[in-house]
């Protein structure tokens, strides 16, 4: 048996004389989840290159960072210089992503950190990194430390940022996305295949248990992403959430308890590999703007804390997302593009109240998932939606709606309800160490009791945290 084992490392292990038989599946075809039909997606085009006068860099974009400032008003700055560091972990860098001078540090109640605004020179000149390709797992390190690109690395359970001192047991790496109006991977990165390997590499050095790489099975014959060597390959096709790293996780390598894993965005591995193959940080990406209530949804070249109003214009009671309807922050027309966002979305503010609302017979501008109205017969159809919920929090209803649109091997109501409670050890057993609030995002949306689902698994983990440090 162990002459077998050494022929075949991947599927089998020995333990103590036992054979156990290890099953991964390559293909993960997932039954349920929701794709919504929202109206104002981004056409396969760019229509501008933003060059911005003022960039932000902001801590509230990293989960677990209490950052040390570096610099202040009036200091000069170069692509990939030092802005401010992790408190906690000191060696955890945060640079700037343009050339120029530290215009404002902008502070909230008792002094937090909210912001470091630096005003760009245009000169676009860059701190050099050089080119060597890192040999081993600390030289990787200390590149994505120098260079501020550690903090793209989120660490699993509890989507804070990577700890440097552990060894994660895979990282994750999903190249699509099913979010509502997403950007577009193959648009988007399609030309960055070489980055992409770069970066695939170097993670590669981080971990024993490999770089698990899922690819859209919709797009797998014309994606350049199936190209990606030196990584364990997973097929993935079903409606969303199917693009979202922790549902692939969850069926491919279940997160138990003390196990650890981390996972990179596309777009983030694509800026690692960047580096390393031409030594400057250069974060810039075609940003998605999409939305019904976007003039001309399509794609804008633009660098992470470039100001909305410089990448889209924004009418009165129109809200700005940064990323998706569902999971997406609320920038406002005077807010910055996120550190991870390659999506803005603009929703018209439902103000207005319903005559009669539910108890209508047929509202036909009105999507339902569970066939209360007739959306289901017009499959096709977009729908110019707004930010109204038609209603207020009540008592959960207890019904199918979670479970149907969540493909994780949990039940979503009793991991909820223990949040609700506080009781760890229930929420241990239901699987938070498994899930991020994104991972039940269409809870909120289906849900007849309207409450802010993700928002309560947010605070379970917050408490996961504090009490199991």
């Amino acid at each position: 048996m162990r002459k077998f084992a050494r022929y075949f490392p991947k599927y089998l292990r020995i333990d103590n004389f036992c054979l156990i038989i290890i099953i991964m599946s390559n293909n993960l075809d997932l039954k349920k989840g929701l794709d919504i039909p929202l109206k104002g997606v981004a056409a396969q085009k760019v229509v501008k290159t933003v060059d911005p006068g003022i960039v932000a860099l902001k801590p509230t974009d990293f989960k677990g960072l209490v950052p040390r400032l570096l610099v202040k008003e009036g200091d000069p700055v170069l692509a990939g210089s030092p802005v401010f560091a992790d408190k906690q972990n000191p060696q955890i860098l945060f640079t700037s992503p343009v050339s120029g001078v530290v215009e404002q540090v902008v502070r909230g109640e008792k002094r937090k950190l909210l912001a470091v605004l630096v005003k760009a020179d245009g000169k676009k000149e860059s701190v050099d990194f050089g080119t060597k390709v890192p040999a081993n797992a600390d030289a990787v390190k200390e590149l994505l430390l120098n260079t501020g690109l550690w903090g793209a690395l989120i660490q699993r359970p509890y989507g804070v940022m990577a700890d440097p001192a552990l060894k994660p047991k895979a990282i994750f790496i999903s190249s699509f996305s099913t979010a509502p109006l997403a950007a577009d991977t193959d648009f988007v990165l399609g030309d960055a295949l070489a980055d992409i390997q770069a970066g695939v590499n170097a993670l590669g050095k981080l971990t024993d248990g490999g770089v698990h790489f899922s690819v859209n099975k919709a797009v797998y014959s014309s994606t350049p992403f199936h190209k990606v060597e030196n990584v364990i390959s997973h097929v993935v096709s079903g409606k969303h959430p199917a693009g979202n790293v922790g549902v692939q996780i969850s069926h491919i390598a279940p997160i138990r308890k003390g196990e650890t894993v981390w996972t990179v965005s596309l777009l983030m591995v694509a800026a690692i590999g960047h580096v390393i193959n031409t030594g400057k940080l250069d974060l810039t990406r075609k940003v998605a703007v999409t939305g019904p209530a976007a003039a001309d949804p399509a794609y804008v070249v633009a660098l992470p804390g470039t100001p909305v109003k410089e990448i889209t214009s924004v009418s009165e009671g129109v809200r700005v997302i940064g990323g998706d309807v569902l999971t997406g922050e609320t920038l406002g027309a005077d807010g910055y593009l996120g550190f991870f966002d390659n999506q803005i979305t603009l929703l018209r503010e439902g103000t207005e109240r319903e005559l009669l609302g539910w108890a209508k017979p047929f509202r036909p501008k009105v999507h339902s998932s569970s066939w209360c109205y007739f959306s289901w017969l017009t499959p096709g159809k977009k729908y110019d939606m707004d930010t109204n919920l038609h209603g207020g929090p009540r008592a959960f209803v207890e019904t199918k709606c979670f479970e149907d649109v969540t493909p994780m091997d949990i039940f979503p109501i009793y991991l909820i309800k223990a949040c609700l409670a506080g009781d760890i050890e229930k929420m241990e057993k239901f699987g938070i160490y498994e899930v991020l609030p994104e991972d039940l995002a269409l809870c909120d949306y289906v849900d007849p009791s309207k409450n802010d689902i993700q928002a309560i698994i947010s605070k379970g983990i917050d408490l996961m945290i504090k009490e199991m440090a």
